[in-house]
C-alpha cells in the first residue's frame, strides 16, 4: 500500500505561482511514476504532467512552459511548481502513483487550487 499526502494548494491572483507537493508513504517500489492531475467543476479529470523514477518527464500541453515537475527519490516527494497562474489553472489537483511493473496506483486526496483574475 502506498499512501499519498499532498500540500501546497491556496488561493492566488492570476499571474502568481503557487507550488504543490506530494510525499509517498509506505512500501515504495524503486520503479514508479508520480504525476498530477487535476479536476475543474464539471470537467473529467485531466493530466497536468508526470515523472519517472528515472526522471522523465510528460507534460499536458496546457502545462509546457509554465509548470515544472521534479521529484526528490530519496525523500518519495514529487512537486509541481506552477507560474504565471490563470483562472482556466483552477482546479482540485491530484496526486497518483503508479508501479512500473505491477498494475497499482494511488491517488491523494486532492488539494484545491483556485486562481481569481
Amino acid at each position: 500500500q502506498v499512501q499519498l499526502v499532498e500540500s501546497g494548494g491556496g488561493l492566488v491572483q492570476a499571474g502568481e505561482s503557487l507550488r504543490l507537493s506530494c510525499t509517498a508513504r509506505g512500501i515504495i517500489p524503486s520503479r514508479n511514476v508520480m504525476g498530477w492531475y487535476r479536476q475543474a467543476p464539471g470537467k473529467q479529470r485531466e493530466l497536468v504532467a508526470t515523472i519517472t523514477s528515472d526522471g522523465s518527464t510528460n507534460y499536458a500541453d496546457s502545462s509546457k512552459g509554465r509548470f515544472t515537475i521534479s521529484r526528490d527519490n530519496p525523500q518519495n516527494t514529487v512537486y509541481l511548481q506552477m507560474n504565471s497562474l490563470k483562472p482556466g489553472d483552477t482546479a482540485v489537483y491530484y496526486c497518483k502513483f503508479s508501479h512500473m511493473v505491477l498494475p497499482r496506483e494511488y491517488w491523494g486526496q486532492g488539494t484545491q487550487v483556485t486562481v481569481s483574475s
